[in-house]
């Protein structure tokens, strides 16, 4: 399915240019971005005992956060509703694409707390960065959250 569309193709459609979207240093509309890719912290480890650290996320769809309000496991557990939610977002972890609850149920804490941020962040704000503040130094930059190795900018 294709998500993104030329910027000819949406002004055409939409029967104006330059009123909505981002728009590049030609003055043209760059292409919607609807899938990021991220690293995870710790990895997701599979039945062969693989960890798989990189995976993608697309950007959710107003469907994927109304059907898991169904699910009867989300009824039972609201506390459920991220692991379902996540499920339908993520497309690939690794070589595994199958992603469904049960995968995102066997990740540790700490990368389903990073899918949960990441999810926010594509979603809502838009983007992958946050502001960081240096411990040693006091110095503001900020950071990929999409993944990269340490060191890395």
């Amino acid at each position: 399915m294709r998500r993104t569309a030329p910027a000819e193709e949406r002004e055409r459609r939409d029967g104006h240019a330059g009123h909505a979207g981002h728009t590049g240093g030609s003055g043209r509309r760059e292409p919607l971005r609807t899938e990021f890719t991220f690293e995870l912290p710790r990895g997701y480890v599979d039945e062969a005992g693989v960890v798989h650290h990189t995976g993608v996320m697309r950007l959710a769809t107003a469907r994927d956060e109304l059907v898991p309000l169904r699910d009867d496991r989300v009824r039972e557990n609201s506390a459920y509703l991220s692991v379902v939610l996540i499920s339908r977002v993520v497309t690939r972890i690794g070589t595994v694409d199958d992603i469904h609850p049960g995968i995102i149920e066997d990740l540790f804490a700490s990368d389903l707390a990073f899918l949960q941020d990441f999810y926010r962040r594509i979603n809502a704000e838009g983007h992958t960065r946050a502001a960081v503040t240096c411990p040693a130094c006091k110095e503001e930059f900020a950071v990929n959250l999409a993944g990269g190795r340490l060191g890395e900018s």
